[in-house]
């Protein structure tokens, strides 16, 4: 009984750690956590069709903002485009407005050099279709701030 377990056993463990002449043929593929590797250009012209999808809804629109917010990057202005006309499609001025401010705070401490390449990337479009930036609005300082009491 031992024997033929045993026997069994190693059988099993010479298949699966010996390499096959048909594994040996297959293409090697990276495989990742992640799923499949895309370029840049993948990744944006992806995000682009999504927005520019015709029949769009406003919950679409804010999963596909969600998304791009969740990862380790900014936008690329064509994205943000892309975002603001499917966000008129749908007659949804304040997720315009809070999604170039979410744009804004995706670019931490490099704000000063990455938030302006923006803005002047997508100002024809912000005017196009008559969005205002945060800062047009006054969304930049805080309304109710109050004056600090070792100033008075």
């Amino acid at each position: 009984m031992l024997k033929s377990a045993s026997g069994a056993l190693a059988n099993v463990l010479k298949r699966s750690l010996l390499p096959t002449a048909r594994a040996a043929a297959a293409p090697q593929v990276r495989r990742s956590h992640d799923g499949p590797v895309e370029s840049d250009e993948e990744f944006d012209l992806r995000y682009e069709n999504f927005f520019n999808r015709k029949d769009i809804d406003g919950w679409e629109i804010r999963q596909g903002m969600n998304d791009l917010c969740g990862m380790d990057l900014v936008p690329d202005p064509k994205i943000i485009k892309a975002a603001l006309h499917a966000c008129r499609r749908v007659n949804d001025y304040a997720l315009a407005v809070r999604f170039i401010e979410a744009c804004k705070n995706k670019c931490g401490p490099k704000v000063n050099e990455i938030y302006p390449y923006i803005i002047q990337e997508i100002k024809p479009t912000l005017t196009e279709l008559g969005i205002e930036t945060p800062e047009e609005l006054g969304y930049d300082k805080p309304e109710l701030a109050l004056q600090s009491v070792y100033e008075v």
